[in-house]
Order: structure tokens, then C-alpha cells, then sequence
């Protein structure tokens, strides 16, 4: 069985984007964005919402080609596009860079993919997120957390019918005050 992460960057007040979708107060630092990319490495198969796909993939594919992409962008860039990843929407019709595209439900797709073998998968996007938390489908959360107030926005946890009770597994302090806090699932 595969483990399923979600992970995301979140704002001190609960968002993973301000309310219009503004994701500037989380530009991480070299060591973060080195953390993030040796998670992309790591990570067997990575499950996009269609809003977060759109956004990545406007900007991954070619972010090594870009003048003054930096060395840690051109490995991120270079992890992503081999990254297998699965994007689960009913209005985009492509999807390119290891990707292939999932139109029907979600949680049965997830579901049956944590049953396959494979390396570990990771979710992102909160309506994706949201639907893998409710199905009570998520092994772990990996929040980092930034030292800022967004006042509203798109939040990180989703109105859930039951608790989820968790486990604290690993704590560390990045530059600017930002922190990771990874829990384990409790069942």
C-alpha cells in the first residue's frame, strides 16, 4: 500500500493561498526550496487539482530554460518533469510531462492507487486535498508554515465530518522563521 501526503505551504492563519490566489508570501529560501525539491524526487506519483496543474505547468517545463534559472530551479525543474504525476479534472483536456489525466471520481482513482505498489505519492490542491481528507485517505500532512497573516483565501484543511486525530513526526525551523510540521495519520 502506498503512503499519501499532502504538503503544502500554508500561511500562519490556515491559507495556501491569499484571496486572490496570491502566493508571494511563501517564496521560499534556498533550504526550503531545497527541502521541496528533494521531496519531487522522492515522490513515486504526485496527484494535482486542476488549478495547482495550471499553475505549475505553466511555469516547470521550462523554468531551466528561462535566462538566470538558478541551479536549484533547473533540478527542480528537471525532477518535475520526470515526476509521474496524475492531474484529476473534467475540463482539462491535455496534459503533457509524464502526466496522465483522470476525468471520473477522484476518490475511487485515489483509492485504488494507494493500493497499487509503487513509491510514495503526494496530493496537492486544496479541492483535490480536500476529497483524499474527507475519504479518509491521507496518511501524512506536511505543512510548512510561514510567519504571515493572509486574512482569507484558499484554507489548508477542509470542513471534515470526523476527526482526524494525528501524530507529530518530525519538527524543523527553516530561514525566515518558516516551519515544518509533518503528522502521521492516526488509525
Amino acid at each position: 500500500m502506498r503512503k499519501l501526503t499532502f504538503g503544502m505551504n500554508m500561511s500562519l492563519d490556515g491559507y495556501i493561498a491569499a484571496p486572490s490566489g496570491d502566493l508571494g508570501w511563501s517564496v521560499p529560501s534556498d533550504e526550503l526550496f531545497q527541502w521541496w525539491s528533494d521531496r519531487v524526487d522522492a515522490t513515486g506519483l504526485a496527484l494535482y487539482g486542476r488549478r495547482l496543474w495550471e499553475t505549475m505547468s505553466s511555469h516547470w517545463p521550462t523554468a531551466d530554460k528561462q535566462p538566470g534559472a538558478t541551479p536549484a530551479a533547473i533540478e527542480y525543474a528537471g525532477r518535475w518533469r520526470r515526476m509521474p504525476k496524475v492531474v484529476f479534472s473534467s475540463t482539462t483536456s491535455t496534459v503533457d510531462w509524464n502526466t496522465r489525466l483522470v476525468t471520473g471520481d477522484a476518490v475511487t482513482e485515489i483509492t485504488r492507487l494507494k493500493a497499487d505498489d509503487g513509491g510514495p505519492m503526494d496530493i496537492a490542491g486544496a479541492s483535490l486535498a480536500a476529497a483524499a481528507m474527507r475519504a479518509e485517505l491521507i496518511d501524512e500532512y506536511a505543512i510548512v508554515t510561514h510567519p504571515v497573516l493572509v486574512g482569507g483565501g484558499t484554507p489548508f484543511f477542509a470542513a471534515l465530518d470526523n476527526w482526524v486525530n494525528l501524530s507529530l513526526v518530525e519538527t524543523r525551523t527553516f530561514p525566515d522563521g518558516v516551519v515544518l510540521t509533518r503528522y502521521e495519520t492516526r488509525r
